[in-house]
């Protein structure tokens, strides 16, 4: 049986007595948006965090938040662009009022959050001029957000040129899957021309999470069966076994595996040229209404929030009520898929908007899993957005839940790379 002990990861242990790694920034840069987290890895402590949104827009501005000492800004800023949102976020981070660093000197490394590292990135990288033109190639895998990712690394290439920049990938905890999970039955030569394959994303906040299960049981992720699941307005499950991905359930976009907020998931593909012919669309059209007009927010049709879902299923709205059930069935029937995979199971983990802060959803989910002996305490379950262990003390298998931290498992990532580049450094 494993047990539940209260235990708390820690970037200063990352460190291991080094003094040359101290302020981490973490970047996020989407298509018109930074979000951004200043870590001081010395002490374990998030400095300051926020978003710059809706750049290159009309209404453009930046949130800003100083931790410990109760600063809150919403600044209504002209934001040109990715620069401009890092220029001003640098600004903040350093002006007299609103400081947390003197100098942006002190931002020793810079980990940038990027989308798609296809077949070429396994694992976290220091950024150089080989690497960039590398991610550049993957642009065609993720046109609508490689190309922010790259943007942001070139600007702090610019403005933090002192700093170390490490690319983490969302796609790199799945590279371990094994070629018959992620291959595709299509003609072989798709694959060797084109790289048509399933990549899999969220592999950062699953990584996150399954070493944290791991730090939470006291165990070694070596022993453990795991299966993580990411359920948000985006939502994936990873099965994770020797603390290594075997499969997940996004595909080749993350359009594929679950039903999702406003994404349809898997679906049979005759459907979209059936469609395409009889609401005379094109193919982008269709493909539009599978990422942006499907899932939860098509079946119910008021809203994508599955909050707005509970709360009109409380009401008695069938769609809401079917939309509920749909997703639900959908989730527990993967799970149910990946336990062989893994020939067995340990632990169950819960995170995201909806596995962290949906009682109701994760105790239908394991009522479905009871013939696995898995077992929740339902008093125990009803809190919600907290690191717990719900699982009764009998249940063979636990179940966590474990608010995922994308930025910290980045800030890792970044500390990790950026020691061995110095390490190299000193030694060349």
């Amino acid at each position: 049986m494993l047990e539940y002990r209260p235990y708390y990861c820690n970037l200063a242990g990352m460190m291991n007595g080094s003094e040359y790694l101290v302020k981490v920034l973490v970047l996020n840069c989407g298509s018109s948006s930074v979000k951004y987290k200043l870590f001081d890895t010395e002490a374990d402590l998030v400095l300051a965090d926020g978003l710059a949104e809706r750049l290159g827009m009309s209404g453009s501005r930046i949130k800003y938040n100083r931790y410990g000492q109760n600063v809150k800004i919403n600044l209504e800023h002209t934001l040109s662009g990715h620069e401009e949102a890092i220029k001003t976020t640098l600004s903040l981070l350093t002006d007299n009022d609103t400081s947390v660093i003197k100098d942006i000197e002190e931002i020793q490394a810079v980990g940038h959050r990027i989308l798609h590292g296809g077949e070429k990135f396994s694992r976290p990288v220091a950024v150089d001029d080989d690497v960039v033109k590398s991610l550049q190639q993957c642009i065609e895998l993720a046109p609508l957000h490689m190309q922010h990712n790259i943007a942001g690394i070139q600007v702090c290439q610019s403005l933090l040129n002192h700093a170390i920049q490490v690319a983490v990938f969302d796609t790199d905890f799945h590279q371990t899957m094994p070629d018959y999970a992620y291959l595709y039955p299509l003609p072989y030569e798709y694959y060797e021309k084109y790289k048509v394959r399933k990549y899999g994303f969220h592999g950062i906040s699953h990584k996150y999470v399954a070493h944290r299960a791991a730090e939470m049981l006291r165990a070694g992720i070596e022993d453990l069966k795991i299966i993580t699941c990411h359920l948000g307005n985006g939502a994936s499950l990873c099965a994770v076994k020797g603390g290594k991905c075997i499969d997940t359930t996004m595909g080749f976009t993350p359009l594929a595996g679950l039903m999702m907020g406003t994404r349809c998931g898997d679906i049979d593909p005759a459907v979209i040229p059936y469609i395409a012919e009889k609401e005379d669309l094109s193919l982008a059209e269709v493909i539009k209404v599978l990422n942006e007009g499907s899932g939860v927010l098509g079946i119910f049709g008021s809203s994508s929030d599955f909050r707005d879902v509970e709360e009109a299923v409380k009401a008695g709205n069938q769609k809401a009520i079917l939309a509920l059930n749909m997703f639900i069935y959908r989730v527990e029937k993967t799970i149910g898929s990946l336990i062989p995979a893994l020939g067995g199971l340990d632990v169950l983990v819960f995170t995201a908007g909806i596995g962290e802060h949906s009682s109701e959803i994760r105790s239908r989910i394991c009522k479905a899993l009871a013939n696995t002996g898995l077992e929740i305490d339902e008093e125990i379950n009803l809190k919600n957005g907290t690191e717990i262990d719900i699982s009764t003390a009998s249940s063979p298998v636990r179940v966590l839940v474990i608010p995922t931290d994308e930025e910290k498992m980045i800030a890792q990532e970044t500390i990790s790379v950026a020691k061995g580049y110095l390490s190299n450094k000193m030694i060349s």
